[in-house]
């Protein structure tokens, strides 16, 4: 009798122990609204991976993958440092530009022992202000949850509002299609010098109503923002 007693146990034990390992291993549906009403998210990179990946902190200087891209909306190097942490990453589901009020919908197939999600794009117009969530902990429970995104600026660029080439190191900002007929020229620049050189929450775009002179190349009657920008919404399935 005690010996089937500890052959039934270790047989629950074993049953249970492959449900955690099923439930560990996710597929996501992941949806990315733009919440904005004047800027465009760039190319998106998102990765489902383990608790020493980040590609942010807030209070800490970025990485060059990360300023490559909030300057330029590069993801190639922070695709490459989620690779090499056998992260499950998608990259740039919206096909390009994601526009203001529209969405991007996309499955993350998720293995076990990748317990945070991460996704991050550069804000156009700006010179390194970019959108992101970092490693949030993906929810063991199938359900839907909602995540409101803010916006952040990489501190590695002056926020002088002026275009330019979007080159890292290079002042001004990338003014690729379709934001080429909304931005401004010929602006003198809002700042010249960042103060604060860490990852931080942006202040948002001042602009002005100048599209031909003025301080800034950004309309601001339409490309201001206020925080959240953006909406992460996960199906867990």
């Amino acid at each position: 009798m005690k010996f089937k007693t500890l052959l039934t146990s270790v047989a629950t034990s074993v049953t249970m122990m492959a449900a955690s390992s099923t439930v560990s291993a996710q597929d996501l549906e992941i949806t990315v609204t733009n919440l904005t009403q004047g800027l465009y998210f760039t190319p998106i990179v998102a990765a489902a991976h383990n608790g020493d990946t980040k590609l942010f902190s807030t209070g800490m200087a970025a990485s060059p993958e990360l300023t490559a891209m909030a300057e330029g909306g590069d993801i190639s190097g922070l695709v490459s440092v989620l690779s090499n942490a056998d992260a499950n990453t998608v990259e740039n589901p919206a096909g390009g530009l994601l526009a203001p009020s529209t969405s991007t919908n996309f499955m993350l197939m998720n293995d076990e022992g990748n317990q945070y999600l991460s996704f991050s794009a550069m804000i156009l117009p700006s010179n390194d202000g970019f959108v992101g969530v970092n490693s949030w902990m993906i929810p063991e429970e199938a359900g839907t949850y909602t995540v409101y995104v803010n916006a952040y600026d990489a501190g590695t660029e002056a926020n002088d509002e002026i275009r330019g080439s979007g080159a890292v190191g290079e002042a001004g900002m990338p003014v690729p299609p379709p934001l080429e007929a909304m931005i401004g020229m010929n602006g003198t620049g809002v700042t010249m010098s960042e103060t604060n050189m860490v990852v931080h929450v942006h202040r948002g775009n001042l602009g002005d109503d100048d599209m031909m002179a003025g301080k800034s190349d950004i309309n601001s009657s339409v490309q201001r923002w206020l925080n959240p920008v953006a909406k992460l919404t996960v199906v867990v399935k």
